[in-house]
């Protein structure tokens, strides 16, 4: 059944209720992803700080998205074990109680610890915001409702690395934390206030061997895989014990959930057609966007000597870009289909990484800043689209299942597109006998005093190159997305669960 909110609104368009609802869900979105960005502008302060090297103070960002991924095969089932408004409000206080605890970190050790309390309530908001967002909207306005939750996507790259720069400047990095205390606040009497009332659902038996199974080995997969860059090669014991060890549970959860009748994650979902060719293209899609996005910042910082706060400023024309065309994307998706919107989304990023591949040491800054911006046009058109390419043919009662499978392929694949273009970029500077440090030392006044004439110019031209390379291999990537993205529907039609209920309800086929 379509919610009374969705029934009564107006077709086309989201009604005040709805945006409300929105209104809190982005709130709590925001906080989760802005964190991930705000951190890591924060990690060589941490190194300094705790007197420790970067390798281990990265742990701060991969302790969170370990624990986002553990918690969201967790999340389907409680929200219709407990409601998705007495859930949602947890997760925003484990994830306020989290950041304050983080602000009070005594060392290192105890700041790792407390990410991961802060990532177990992150890893519920955004799948549990999908879910309320969905359920109160409708099926037929599921493409405005991604558009509207984009927003907290676009805010994050903007204005987390503006904002972790300009608090850790103006105050400590205590603060990176503590702001999420008042903004937790607000967002919990809001959700309190504003979220309707849900029934729980309790018919369903937990699937306790399915999470024993699935959340370590997502956890351990994704350990294995986070540790490359730090140990440099593949063939080494703590990349592929945990790796294969975690490859081993998931393939046996897979096994499980096929023969089980309400396992952790649903993954009958697959013959859903259009789901199946949503999640491999959105599989590809994030590895190679993901990944080219942790770079970028690296590229404006270590080649071209900008500060932290004027990276995160160049990076603004990929949010702003990308705001121009989400909402319109949105629009078009619900009626005419998402797959002409991504053919025209991917092409765009294409364009804006192709430039990135011919980078020098001396790209004009304002060529570069038109790439960004041209990229995020073309992420506007896509990466809604395919959630809601994913989402809009299932059953209301689906929808959870739904939204937190295409959030655990989403974490997954954004942390398996970072660790494989750190590795790429490592060995590109490796090949050239240089390394991260070496190349941000040329911007040092009194290092590059004391280098032989020509030397800085010629180890910023290398690292410029290796940078180049990188970004080729995110563009054959994006590349091969098309392959699966010419699957993805291009017109509109009934959605079938919805046409046995009666309802003149629409969706893409």
């Amino acid at each position: 059944m379509t919610s009374p909110t969705a029934a009564n609104a107006a077709p086309d368009k989201l009604d005040g209720t709805v945006l409300k609802i929105a209104s809190v869900v982005v709130l709590g979105a925001i906080m989760s992803i802005l964190d991930v960005t705000v951190v890591s502008v924060a990690l060589p302060t941490f190194a300094t700080e705790f007197d420790t090297t970067y390798a281990t103070v990265a742990w701060t960002m991969t302790a969170y998205t370990l624990a986002l991924a553990t918690v969201i095969p967790v999340t389907g089932w409680a929200a219709d074990r407990f409601g998705t408004k007495r859930l949602y409000m947890t997760a925003l206080v484990l994830f306020v109680l989290g950041s304050v605890l983080c602000s009070f970190a005594w060392d290192i050790t105890s700041l790792i610890g407390f990410r991961v309390l802060q990532g177990l309530g992150g890893g519920m908001l955004m799948p549990l915001g999908m879910t309320i967002m969905t359920k109160a909207a409708g099926p037929d306005r599921v493409g405005r409702v991604m558009a509207v939750l984009g927003i907290p996507m676009l805010l994050g790259p903007i204005g987390g690395p503006i904002l972790g720069g300009w608090l850790i400047g103006a105050a400590s990095w205590h603060w990176i934390f503590l702001i999420n205390l008042p903004i937790g606040i607000i967002a919990l009497a809001a959700a309190f206030i504003i979220l309707p009332s849900d029934q729980a659902s309790p018919s369903e038996s937990f699937d306790f061997l399915g999470m024993l199974l699935l959340s370590p080995g997502l956890a351990l997969f994704l350990f294995g895989v986070s540790s490359i860059p730090e140990v440099g090669t593949v063939a080494s014991a703590r990349v592929l014990v945990p790796g294969v060890v975690g490859l081993v549970l998931i393939v046996a959860f897979i096994f499980h959930a096929l023969r089980k009748d309400h396992p952790l994650i649903d993954l009958h979902l697959f013959k859903n057609r259009q789901l199946s060719v949503a999640v491999i293209t959105t599989s590809l899609f994030i590895v190679a966007f993901m990944g080219a996005g942790l770079l970028f910042p690296s590229y404006f910082i270590q080649v071209g000597g900008h500060t932290t706060l004027a990276a995160g400023l160049l990076m603004a024309p990929q949010g702003i870009g990308a705001m121009l065309t989400m909402p319109v994307a949105g629009r078009l998706v619900d009626k005419m289909g998402p797959g002409k919107i991504v053919l025209t989304g991917l092409p765009l990023i294409l364009i804006g990484l192709g430039v990135f591949t011919q980078v020098a040491a001396d790209s004009p800054t304002w060529l570069l800043m038109g790439a960004l911006f041209v990229m995020g046009m073309g992420m506007g058109c896509t990466m809604m689209p395919l959630m809601t390419a994913a989402i809009v043919t299932l059953s209301n009662d689906q929808v959870a299942r739904g939204s937190t499978l295409m959030n655990i392929v989403q974490q997954t694949a954004g942390s398996i597109g970072t660790a494989v273009m750190s590795v790429v970029l490592t060995n590109q500077l490796l090949d050239r006998g240089l390394d991260s440090q070496t190349v941000a030392m040329q911007h040092v006044p009194e290092v590059a005093a004391q280098e032989p004439p020509g030397m800085v110019d010629q180890v910023l031209s290398q690292a410029a190159d290796a940078f180049g390379n990188t970004f080729l291999v995110a563009t054959v990537l994006i590349a091969l997305t098309l392959i699966p993205a010419f699957m993805l529907p291009r017109k509109k039609s009934v959605n079938p669960h919805l046409e046995a209920e009666g309802a003149p309800t629409v969706m893409m086929h």
